[in-house]
């Protein structure tokens, strides 16, 4: 875990002052071995996709481990997975890109490329706020805990499990499509829970955690995997809200996206700081003991 957390902090530290690394990020090979899959369907060909890069993942980490640099090699080869698995874009260089952008029609561009999925994002603090907490979790905060918990392979799991499972330009069958929808799902549901109630600490707690009630209440058994964690979305509008209500009651006109978004930012660094906090704690306590 100490290992685990130095690799962290350095690749943040890296992608703060150097934030072109995220974009060095290329996922052609696993494009082009999931199109050599074309003739399996279905959750086999999910597992096939993800199977292979997984496995000579941890295959390369062992044969690194085994040389007579070995912990030197494997610390350097997680870093370079954390850092490819952070892309495709730098987190905070897109928000610094949406906050100097000089004029509104810019500034509504820039904030497209927070989405992942290229679905458009319209210019309101509301909207904003939600797509902010999904690239912040999708891009970071997931990668983390999965890389905490797993190592490399854990954060390039899920990665590639993201990728598979919300890009259309990957051409799946139907039922291929579903199941890699599952994977990226179930694997989102996790971290997408610490980050929603850790932006209920950092934040505005009754409006988080009651958004977040909401939604699970009237959520299917099945919502952990078979729909994308909404509760987030939920919740950072919710935090949105809270302040627009603090306001006269004119949302329109008191709704500043840039004020939001400079806001939210702040609150995702002080998660972040919290999520390491934890980590450097657990590290601490292992080694008293």
């Amino acid at each position: 875990m100490a290992i685990s957390l130095l690799v962290a902090l350095t690749a943040l530290g890296l992608l703060h002052v150097v934030p072109q690394l995220a974009r060095w990020r290329g996922d052609g090979l696993f494009r082009r071995w999931v199109a050599q899959l074309a003739d399996t369907s279905g959750g086999g060909r999910v597992v096939l996709a993800l199977l292979l890069p997984l496995t000579l993942c941890m295959l390369l980490e062992w044969l690194l481990g085994r040389s007579p640099l070995g912990e030197l090699l494997r610390l350097l080869f997680a870093l370079a997975v954390l850092l490819y698995c952070f892309g495709p874009r730098e987190f905070e260089a897109d928000l610094e890109a949406i906050l100097d952008a000089p004029d509104g029609a810019s500034r509504e561009a820039a904030a497209q490329a927070l989405a992942d999925d290229g679905r458009p994002i319209a210019w309101n603090a509301p909207a904003l706020g939600e797509a902010v907490a999904y690239a912040a979790l999708r891009r970071r905060f997931a990668v983390l805990l999965w890389f905490f918990l797993l190592g490399p392979a854990g954060a390039l799991l899920y990665r590639l499990a993201q990728t598979l499972g919300r890009d259309d330009a990957l051409r799946l069958d139907p039922d291929g499509r579903r199941a890699a929808g599952y994977v990226a799902n179930a694997l989102d549901w996790l971290p997408a829970q610490l980050l929603t109630f850790t932006l209920a600490v950092v934040g505005h707690w009754e409006a988080v955690i009651g958004a977040w009630r909401r939604w699970h209440s009237q959520a299917a058994p099945t919502s952990w995997y078979d729909a994308s964690p909404g509760f987030l979305g939920a919740a950072a509008q919710a935090d949105v809200f809270i302040d627009i209500e603090a306001g006269d009651g004119y949302a329109e006109e008191h709704s500043d996206p840039l004020a939001e978004l400079r806001r939210l930012r702040g609150a995702l660094l002080r998660a972040l700081l919290a999520w390491l906090s934890v980590v450097a704690l657990i590290v601490i306590g292992s080694w008293v003991g």
